[in-house]
């Protein structure tokens, strides 16, 4: 059974860069037409995705995050990493890691990010 969980800071202040990481364990993220994705909901707003990164190394970003954005991956660790630059609080949200063969069928718990000084 393929599990994610998320791991980072749950403070980081304005102007900074939010770097979180998703372990995955139970499946290789390397798996042919596995995806790792990340998405966010900020309070009282709905789900946003925010990029992924393919099996292959491919990456896809989400148009309004692409300037701030970087996915990577660590395949020896089976992780998958975010950061999000200049970060204002309209970043603050719970973000996810999700992954899964061609989208996202398994998701972790999420963890919060409040941006504040």
């Amino acid at each position: 059974q393929v599990q994610l969980q998320e791991s980072g800071p749950g403070l980081v202040k304005p102007s900074q860069t939010l770097s979180l990481t998703c372990t995955v364990s139970g499946g290789s993220i390397t798996t042919n037409y596995y995806y790792c994705s990340w998405i966010r909901q900020a309070p009282g707003k709905g789900l946003e995705w925010m990029g992924a990164i393919a099996y292959s190394g491919s990456l896809y970003d989400s148009p309004s995050l692409k300037s701030r954005t970087s996915i990577s991956r660590d395949t020896a660790k089976n992780q998958f990493t975010l950061q999000l630059r200049s970060v204002t609080p309209e970043d603050t949200a719970v973000y996810y890691c999700a992954s899964g063969h061609y989208g996202m069928n398994c998701w972790g718990k999420g963890t919060q990010v409040t941006v504040t000084s």
